[in-house]
């Protein structure tokens, strides 16, 4: 067997994702890998062939019913894999056809243009809070490092995400914590399986503090939902799994939007002048910044429902795949030579996949996007000399081949 045809071991600590993307792009528009114990895959790293899929109903992302591996959850691997977690959930994105379409369109009346416009004044006074505390950490030497990731880029969204699905304040840190476990893709599947006990220990009790005391949130909508119709629109495990996918899909990809978003307009200063001076829209920004660094990189799974003949590779029937978001936001047959620079006024900087593509196109988009748009105005408003610690030296990566954001950002706040 040559080395073209031996499967690519990923690195699931996430240490150089990108670096990673140029290697599996170079075997092929998607590429044989090897995850955690053992498991096979296609790594699809293309623009145009992950739309394709993403819009091909002979992909499904329904692991009990498309993944021969995980025998309906009773396998080995289905109780012992480290990555377990992100294939067992049962909610919107893990449906399959008239469950996908049954389970989207609940969730759908959550995430409405007018509810979303309707959260601006919240997340406003959000931003200003949170620059008002940062501020307060370094008032007297501004010359001291913070870091941004943990006291702006991570407070925002999980403030805004927990208002909006009513997450008492007593939940907040724990729910966080075991987030934060399960996106760190080199932990242990001993550790992984403990987490995920935990997990759903924290989100039961959650569903279980709404239901009995109600309010005007989403989460409260959703329990309405399941106990109004007796269950036959939305099971209570997906009930849960869909609080669990929106406060996770909520928070962690804004996190990372944010964190890189400050990192490269730092990293670029002519480019930060140009959207301060009004010449670049900020919007175009967010744009390229999505582009660049999509806050998921990778993710799995899907799985081919029935074999998938392309031109130059076959998908057998049941064979799993993932999606490689960082490196289509980076291929250079949609992007140029330059695609991995950070240009705000690139031509295509919208054309890109950072929150899916069809059907499975996040609907959380448009939130994520006015959240930026509102922070990282204020934030360099508020802090013009706002500079990084570490010039021309990039924080570490989080641990994690799926979450793409630094495991710190440190700044100096400036005069």
């Amino acid at each position: 067997m040559t080395q073209q045809q031996c499967p690519y071991a990923i690195d699931v600590s996430g240490a150089d994702i990108h670096g990673e993307a140029t290697a599996l792009r170079a075997r092929g528009r998607a590429a044989r890998v090897e995850l955690p114990e053992g498991v096979k895959a296609w790594w699809v790293t293309d623009q145009e062939l992950l739309k394709q899929l993403l819009t091909d109903p002979r992909v499904s992302r329904d692991t009990y019913q498309h993944w021969p591996a995980w025998q309906n959850g009773e396998s080995g691997l289905a109780q012992t894999w480290s990555l377990a977690m992100w294939v067992s959930d049962r909610n919107m994105i893990t449906a399959y056809g008239p469950d996908h379409r049954r389970l989207r369109k609940l969730v759908a009346k959550a995430f409405t243009a007018r509810r979303t416009t309707a959260l601006r004044s919240r997340i406003e006074e959000i931003c200003a809070d949170v620059l008002d505390e940062l501020a307060a950490l370094d008032s007297q030497a501004r010359e001291v490092p913070v870091d941004l990731r943990k006291h702006f880029a991570y407070p925002v969204p999980t403030h805004v995400i927990c208002r909006l699905l009513g997450v008492p304040d007593s939940f907040r840190d724990d729910l966080l914590q075991v987030i934060h476990t399960m996106l760190a893709t080199s932990t242990s599947a001993e550790d992984a399986k403990a987490n995920e006990t935990r997990l759903y220990e924290l989100f039961n009790e959650l569903v279980a503090v709404k239901r009995r005391s109600p309010g005007e949130d989403l989460t409260s909508e959703l329990i309405a939902v399941r106990d109004e119709d007796g269950g036959v629109g939305l099971a209570e495990r997906e009930l849960v799994d869909t609080v669990l996918l929106m406060f996770t899909a909520g928070h962690e990809t804004t996190v990372n939007l944010l964190d890189h978003a400050v990192y490269a307009l730092l990293s670029h200063p002519d480019q930060l002048k140009a959207l301060q001076a009004g010449e670049v829209p900020w919007e175009d920004a967010i744009e390229e910044v999505l582009r660049l660094q999509a806050p998921f990189a990778n993710l799995p799974m899907r799985y081919a429902v029935e074999d998938i003949v392309l031109d130059d590779l076959t998908i057998a029937r049941g064979e799993p795949i993932v999606v490689s978001f960082a490196a289509a936001g980076r291929d250079p047959k949609v992007h140029g030579a330059t695609a991995d620079t950070f240009d705000v006024t690139r031509p295509t900087r919208r054309d890109h996949v950072a929150f899916g593509h069809g059907v499975h196109h996040c609907l959380g988009a448009p939130l994520a996007r006015l959240e930026a748009a509102i922070a990282l105005p204020a934030l360099f408003a508020r802090f013009p000399g706002l500079a990084l610690a570490r010039p021309g030296e990039e924080p570490p990566p989080l641990e994690s081949f799926i979450s793409n954001g630094h495991r710190e950002l440190p700044v100096l706040l400036g005069p």
